[in-house]
Order: C-alpha cells, then sequence, then structure tokens
C-alpha cells in the first residue's frame, strides 16, 4: 500500500493532545443554549475564509444573507462561489470522507456553474503559481485517478491520529491538483470532514477561516513540504491552526459568559473589554434588529414573543448596557447594534 511521506514530529504529539483536550471544551460549548446562532455564524465564517483565500471579496454581511436566502448585489461568480458553498456544506455530514465518489459529488456542487466539467477529475495539464513564478507542477492528468485512489486506500487504512492523516491528505491532495479549479476549497473541506469523522464539532469548527487569517504561511508550508518531500511541515502548521481555531472560539465565549472559568492553558490573545449577560430575549431583539433595524416595538414583540412593555424594557437595557442604541428620530430614524 502506498503511504506518503511524512514525519510524526515531538510537536506535533503535543499539539493533537492539546486540541483533543480543547475539542472536548468547545464540545461542552456547543451544547449550550444559543449554540443554533453560534453554528450560523461559524458556517458563515468558514464559507467566506475558504472562499476568500482564492480571492472572493463578499462580506461577512453578504455570506449571511446569502445564507438566509436573500438576494445581494456582487459580482455573479463570487455570488456563484457562495451558493455553491453554502450547498456544499449544508450536505457536509452526508460525505463518506474515505469514499472517492463523495469526493467528486462534493466536487460537483462546489463547483457548479464555474468549471466545465464539476465533479470530474481534470484532463489537463496544471501548473500552481507561487511568488516567484511556478512554483509546482501538478501530476499529468491520466495519473490523477490512480493517485487519488492510492491517497483514499491510504486513508482508509491508515492508522494514524484523524488530525495526522487529515492533514497529510490535505497536503498530498493539493500536491495531486486533481480538479481543474476548486482544488483549494475542496482540500479544507475534506479535512474538515474527515475531523467530523473523529469529533462531529469539527463540522462547527471554521478552520478555514483562521487558514485565510495565515493565508501567506499556509502556501509556504505547502511550499516547504514540497520541497523537502515531506508534509510533516504542513500537518505542523494544520495543528497549530486547529487548536487556535479551537481557542479562538471557546475565548470569544469567555467574552459573551464572563462566568466561565479561565485556566492557566488559555493563550489566545484578546482585546479587553466590558462583558455584558445578555437574555434569551434580549438576543432574539438583537438578531431581529440586525435582519431589520427599522423594526417596530410591535413587530418585536411578535417575533420574541413577550408583550410590547417588556420588549421596551429589554431594549432599554441593551441601550443602557452600549448594545443597541437609536439613530434619527422616533419616526423617521432605525435601531443601530454596536
Amino acid at each position: 500500500m502506498y503511504t506518503p511521506p511524512f514525519t510524526i514530529t515531538a510537536k506535533a504529539i503535543n499539539l493533537i493532545a492539546e486540541i483533543s483536550a480543547q475539542v472536548e471544551r468547545f464540545a461542552i460549548r456547543m451544547e449550550q443554549e444559543d449554540s443554533l446562532m453560534l453554528r450560523k455564524v461559524n458556517r458563515m465564517q468558514t464559507i467566506r475564509g475558504t472562499l476568500a483565500i482564492e480571492g472572493n471579496t463578499l462580506s461577512e454581511e453578504q455570506v449571511t444573507a446569502l445564507i438566509d436566502g436573500k438576494h445581494v448585489v456582487a459580482p455573479v461568480k463570487e455570488v456563484q462561489e457562495v451558493r455553491n458553498a453554502i450547498t456544499a456544506y449544508d450536505s457536509f455530514m452526508d460525505f463518506n470522507p474515505y469514499n472517492q465518489k463523495d469526493l467528486l459529488k462534493a466536487h460537483g456542487m462546489m463547483a457548479l456553474g464555474l468549471v466545465d466539467n464539476p465533479g470530474h477529475f481534470r484532463h489537463g495539464a496544471v501548473c500552481v503559481a507561487g511568488k516567484k513564478g511556478v512554483s509546482h507542477i501538478a501530476p499529468p492528468a491520466d495519473r490523477v485517478p490512480f493517485l487519488i485512489g492510492d491517497l483514499f486506500e491510504w486513508l482508509k487504512n491508515s492508522q494514524d491520529h484523524a488530525l495526522i492523516k487529515s492533514s497529510v491528505f490535505h497536503y498530498e491532495f493539493e500536491f495531486i491538483h486533481p480538479f481543474d479549479d476548486g482544488n483549494g476549497r475542496m482540500g479544507r473541506f475534506w479535512q474538515s470532514r474527515i475531523l467530523a469523522e473523529w469529533n462531529p464539532v469539527f463540522a462547527h469548527l471554521p478552520i478555514e477561516n483562521m487558514i485565510w487569517e495565515n493565508q501567506a504561511a499556509y502556501y509556504k508550508a505547502i511550499e516547504d513540504s514540497t520541497d523537502a518531500n515531506d508534509s510533516g511541515i504542513f500537518v505542523d502548521f494544520m495543528l497549530e491552526v486547529i487548536l487556535h481555531a479551537l481557542k479562538a472560539r471557546i475565548q470569544k465565549q469567555k467574552n459573551l459568559n464572563p462566568d466561565d472559568s479561565v485556566t492557566a492553558n488559555d493563550t489566545v490573545k484578546v482585546t479587553a473589554k466590558v462583558t455584558v449577560k445578555v437574555t434569551a430575549n434580549q438576543q432574539k431583539i438583537l438578531d431581529a434588529i440586525k435582519e431589520n433595524p427599522h423594526i417596530t416595538q410591535d413587530e418585536l414583540a411578535q417575533i420574541v414573543g413577550i408583550a410590547r412593555k417588556n420588549v421596551i424594557a429589554n431594549m432599554k437595557k441593551l441601550q443602557e448596557a452600549g448594545l443597541l442604541k437609536r439613530v434619527g428620530a422616533d419616526k423617521n430614524g432605525y435601531w443601530e447594534v454596536l
């Protein structure tokens, strides 16, 4: 059986141990009352991050609008990329990460209307551009089915930890570059799917967004692994990204929930801020105002399911907390969530 060349470093072993601990904390967080909203935000950031890496310029607000089925004014190709990604991620857990046909099916969704042959391997040669010109010449097209077949065979039979083999798969996938377009987003998508098979919380962790924030280091790790003929370099990089993504999401929630305990292992840097406890009804009010800044208090009462006087009282508390303000006159103004 073919085995990709990679080295498991002491750094990787330590990172796996720390990630495993953080995963349990993240899983507990995702079981709390507001987890549905968190999953929606994380999904938006996942889609925006993985497409932004490849040049898509849509904002968080625009991606959120498309997720909600709304119309946005933006370049047609970029809107199509987001809509395709929404479709693929909506089917995320339906794909078998060890099934090559499911990979092709996922690419068919992700590349619909963007390439001539979505869901099929490329038939031509491809070169990957780097800062100094061509950084990688992918294997010939006629070798792609065999190389991908060998990679899936190794993935199914490997006894390595899911964190290791998902990262190795990601690197090898990018090296083979099996499709005409969309290889980057598919490699990231499939690594997350492999990880979700190990622990379902990875279906809701925006690793792609963290890769986007470290885009230059991401491409350098791929290039360095290619130069060394050892994807261990890329493995170390991805494990760091995954750990930072976990810590960032956990830390973000601590900012919203100051009663959560903080341990010595929480090393993610955050900007100091005053935190405010928001009730479930207050959160519903804020969410509704984000959707429609001109919404009336009567409409809010219907959405939240409480009396109008209680809506007014909650909005007053949100204003006092600095989370909400009125812009303009009562008649022609609007609400702004801060």
